[in-house]
């Protein structure tokens, strides 16, 4: 049966998240009041991601993906997906916010050196001591009657605070953001193990406004949608609808248990050459999908072989020797796709994987 899928994998928007039922009770979550999820034409990687022509996911859409999505859904748990680059694992994202009318994507892309302070917000207090500084300057004195008696004035703070992706995918939206956790496995041993009390509760405080909820109680803040900002109450974030959270993982590294019973776990494998065929459609139109089939072909067959082949090589390659009106491709141009293509392994200039039509 299929009547229980809120995502579908068709690319074609619809209003199915308003039948998503309530989650379980130990996955419910209380924030409000409830703030609406920014349009979803203001994410120009959507088109960046999928391409013009949506419609074409249906023909790489993995029905194990789409359950997988579903389940990671109703179960309110982030998704954890792990491949090889390029198979669309950060795709993945973007295919479940534009076909759910969830917004713009919010990404966190992870290096070595990411924190779980980087995600949630960033504080500014040498900005502010200056701002502050300066305004006492030009005040001709001390403004402590006005700013209270630290000589901040308290209730600018959220001048100074910017949330970051995962703070503001945390916010009481009445929908669900969608978040990308881009690279989870690139990133620092702790970092796992950090989100983890964040994923349970799904909540977060912000110390420097709870040290003034005394006298602010409210403090606008800046999130990480552009020229947005959004309320913060003593100092705490609580979500409502709990964010769907896709992490990527290119498998170089093992995770805590802890961490991997806490997501719900999906493996991608490399696109069959329907499925390749469908990418190039959905970016560069049936006529270049068509011609196209040849070298997709061949490339999927040189990849079963030794080398470290990746899907967007044959994305690039396609575009190189099909994008253009010219009918014939003179042999430089051959020798540039053929060099797009080579294996990945190989420290020379690449190796010509297959004759390319």
């Amino acid at each position: 049966m299929t009547d229980w899928l809120i995502f579908r994998g068709t690319g074609e928007r619809h209003d199915g998240i308003s039948h998503l039922p309530p989650p379980p009770n130990w996955r419910a979550f209380a924030g409000g009041p409830p703030l609406p999820i920014p349009a979803a034409q203001a994410d120009p990687g959507t088109a960046r991601r999928l391409g013009s022509r949506r419609p074409a996911l249906a023909g790489r859409m993995d029905p194990t993906v789409v359950q997988m999505v579903n389940a990671a859904l109703y179960l309110r748990r982030p998704l954890l997906v792990t491949g090889k680059p390029g198979v669309g694992k950060s795709a993945l994202a973007y295919a479940v916010a534009h076909e759910l009318g969830l917004g713009p994507v919010l990404t966190w892309p992870i290096s070595s050196r990411s924190t779980l302070a980087d995600g949630l917000y960033d504080y500014d207090p040498i900005g502010r001591l200056r701002e502050e500084n300066l305004r006492r300057l030009y005040a001709g004195g001390d403004r402590g009657e006005a700013a209270g008696e630290s000589g901040f004035d308290e209730a600018g703070i959220g001048r100074y605070l910017t949330l970051g992706p995962l703070g503001t995918a945390l916010l009481p939206y009445e929908r669900p953001r969608v978040l990308l956790i881009d690279e989870i496995d690139k990133s620092d041993i702790d970092l796992p193990n950090d989100l983890l009390h964040v994923f349970e509760e799904g909540e977060y405080a912000i110390p420097e406004l709870r040290r003034i909820a005394a006298t602010t109680v409210r403090v606008d803040v800046a999130t990480a949608d552009e020229g947005i900002s959004a309320p913060v109450t003593n100092g705490h974030v609580r979500c409502r609808a709990f964010p769907f959270i896709v992490l990527t993982s290119n498998a170089e590294r093992e995770f805590p248990h802890a961490f991997l019973r806490r997501c719900v776990r999906l493996v991608l494998a490399e696109p069959e050459p329907d499925q390749i065929a469908a990418m190039v459609e959905a970016h560069l139109g049936s006529d270049v999908a068509a011609r196209a089939r040849e070298m997709i072909d061949a490339f999927v067959a040189e990849r079963g072989g030794s080398g470290v082949y990746a899907t967007d090589q044959i994305l690039s390659a396609v575009y190189l020797r099909f994008a253009r009106n010219d009918a014939e491709a003179d042999a430089a141009m051959l020798q540039t796709v053929s060099a797009v293509l080579g294996d990945l392994s190989n420290p020379g200039p690449g190796k010509k994987p297959a004759a390319v039509p």
